[in-house]
């Protein structure tokens, strides 16, 4: 515990506030020795500063060392390592370990939350959890039945623990939680149930509520100013989150929250995406369904939204909005800019001015892309920032009960919430994506509070007329719309991906492969097959001068699902039982952190 308690002790133990909490995860991100948040930093880039590991040295790559979870579902998300100590998670029932990295991964404490199974079958898409955070010499974790636990950070010891949701609703939680001064930022999941999403804050020290936000309600329960805040430049107007309903709809509107956030320190403003209104048939929910399928800039100290975007409005094809929003310095059209990246799942990449709300770019991230033909652009259009949907892959349009067929992406989404990475020497996105279509047929279906409240059937296939797998890798250059270079992949690509200083960039595959590539050119240059197929996020931290490149191993996620649950319908798992069944001759269950170093010198 030297280094987490150096830390703690430069920080300032008797202090209290905001001011010790930035600052604990603040110094920490500033350390490329450490990975003391998920994301890498708050503004997800997912980048290191580390170049020890190099694009001519790391095909000798070796093991350094593995850890079993102990756990056969899918294992996302990712360890933090604060000073001498990693923090591994798991999946349901979310144990978490605490490993000295000076004693070989002695285990220093564990945490075995004991959470009712029944929680399992309400969870969507498998019973993963994508990891802890670190703030304030405590460790966060948000359980599967929606307790928000904060560890004592040397000890295990639970400091205080609140109740998020209703997991009775179908109110679950797979993500992980994201401090921001005095405060823990804390998501929820559960949009296939009904259930209403929301974000919230917490005390950091004591636990208590300081906000909620809500994606749908009056503005009471969403924290608009109907004056102030705004959609593409424009007053959202008196109760936005509601006009859009038809009814109450509102209540079981869906919207959750269940991604990555992000953060401006400067702005003082949180970023983050909603998710699919209930249900997936839109004939049901007549009206724009506000604010599912939206990007919210929030007051971290408030709640209050600031700006918004929704980018789809009146889903008709389950494309949450829940994946990462990257933040970036960039120079666009000649202008240094505060920029937000966000690959949806819908299959565009939006740029937006991250301080105003203005919308930049929006451009298809996978050519596949079918079910719209573009988003108008011109602030002069009534339609504009609207996608100008395609009415052959439009399930509203075609009607309950009517299968329509070759619609892409997938509900799954070009890119799921399987995090990309941003290296600022390049100027390049790195992300995992899904090169997957779907047939969908909405279905009427009636709400029961904790029972599925879905309302399709789908089936996935690969993308036709390409290269016959159901991924890519790609490189993005979101100044120029365009992909610069794609790597091939039978399978979706489910891993986050990690770039560093070293020109490098890891990422992983479904058969579970690590791979590292350059970052220029794509070009393979470390290949190593893990026990078990990859979903989680690759991360790096140096100990003791050397640099290590960690990722969890465990087939499963809503790819996975057929896998992870034993499942072997082909529409069980919303359709990806049958799109994957393959993926069982490649991979089998599994649940290891294995870590990579080069070879000790001679």
């Amino acid at each position: 515990m030297r280094k987490l308690l150096t830390l703690t002790t430069a920080i300032g133990i008797g202090a209290t506030g905001s001011a010790f909490a930035n600052e604990s995860v603040m110094s920490g991100i500033d350390d490329p020795s450490q990975w003391v948040i998920q994301t890498g930093d708050y503004k997800n880039q997912r980048y290191s500063e580390l170049d020890q590991i190099n694009a001519d040295n790391v095909g000798d790559l070796q093991v350094a060392w593995t850890f079993s979870t102990g756990v056969l579902r899918g294992h996302e998300g990712g360890p933090l390592v604060v000073g001498d100590v990693m923090y591994v998670h798991a999946p349901f029932p979310n144990t978490v370990y605490a490993l000295d990295l000076t004693d070989n991964g002695r285990i220093i404490w564990r945490y075995e939350p004991q959470q009712d199974p029944d929680v399992i079958p309400v969870m969507c898409c498998d019973t993963v959890n994508r990891g802890v955070a670190y703030a304030d010499n405590k460790i966060f974790l948000h359980q599967a039945d929606t307790t928000v636990v904060a560890l004592n950070a040397e000890t295990g010891e639970v400091e205080w623990s609140v109740q998020n949701g209703d997991a009775s609703k179908g109110e679950t939680n797979t993500a992980t939680v994201m401090p921001v001064g005095d405060k823990v930022m804390v998501g929820i999941s559960g949009g296939e149930f009904g259930v209403r999403g929301h974000l919230t804050a917490y005390d950091i020290e004591t636990g208590e509520q300081v906000w909620r936000a809500y994606s749908m309600g009056p503005d009471s329960d969403t924290l608009m100013d109907p004056e102030n805040t705004t959609h593409l430049g424009e007053a959202v107007g008196v109760d936005s989150g509601t006009a859009t309903w038809e009814g109450d709809q509102w209540m079981i509107g869906g919207g959750t929250t269940w991604g990555w956030y992000a953060y401006d320190p400067e702005e003082n403003l949180v970023y983050y995406g909603t998710g699919n209104p209930s249900t997936w048939n839109p004939a049901q929910r007549p009206g724009d369904n506000r604010w599912s399928m939206t990007i919210m800039a929030r007051d971290a100290d408030t709640g209050m939204a600031k700006w918004l975007y929704q980018m789809t409005p009146h889903d008709e094809w389950d494309y949450d909005g829940v994946n990462e929003m990257i933040l970036t310095e960039q120079e666009w059209e000649g202008e240094e800019r505060k920029l937000l990246t966000h690959f949806d799942r819908n299959g565009l990449a939006y740029v937006m001015d991250r301080v105003s709300g203005e919308l930049l770019s929006a451009e298809k991230f996978d050519p596949a892309v079918n079910w719209t033909s573009g988003v108008e652009m011109d602030p002069e259009s009534e339609d504009y920032g609207r996608p100008m949907v395609v009415a052959e892959y439009s399930t509203e349009q075609n009607g309950e009960d009517v299968n329509s067929t070759g619609i892409c992406p997938a509900a799954l989404g070009t890119k799921d919430q399987q995090p990309a990475a941003y290296s600022p020497k390049t100027e390049l996105f790195y992300v995992p994506t899904n090169h997957v279509c779907m047939d969908y047929e909405p279905f009427r279906v009636s709400y029961t509070a904790g029972q599925p409240y879905v309302g399709a059937t789908l089936a996935m296939y690969p993308a036709p007329d390409s290269h016959g797998g159901m991924g890519n890798f790609i490189a993005w250059d979101n100044k120029a719309g365009e992909i610069k270079w794609s790597l091939p992949e039978q399978f979706s690509v489910w891993s986050g991906a990690l770039a560093t200083a070293g020109d490098v960039v890891f990422y992983g595959t479904l058969e579970g492969y690590a791979k590292a590539v350059s970052a220029e050119t794509g070009e393979e240059l470390f290949s190593f097959k893990t026990p078990s197929g990859i979903i989680g996020n690759f991360m790096t931290y140096e100990h003791d001068g050397e640099q290590y490149v960690g990722i969890l191993s465990g087939v499963g996620g809503w790819a996975g699902i057929g896998l992870a649950a034993g499942l072997t319908n082909p529409n069980d798992g919303l359709g990806a039982v049958g799109g994957y069944a393959a993926l069982s001759d490649y991979t089998a269950l599994g649940g290891q952190l294995t870590v990579f170093k080069l070879p000790d010198s001679e």
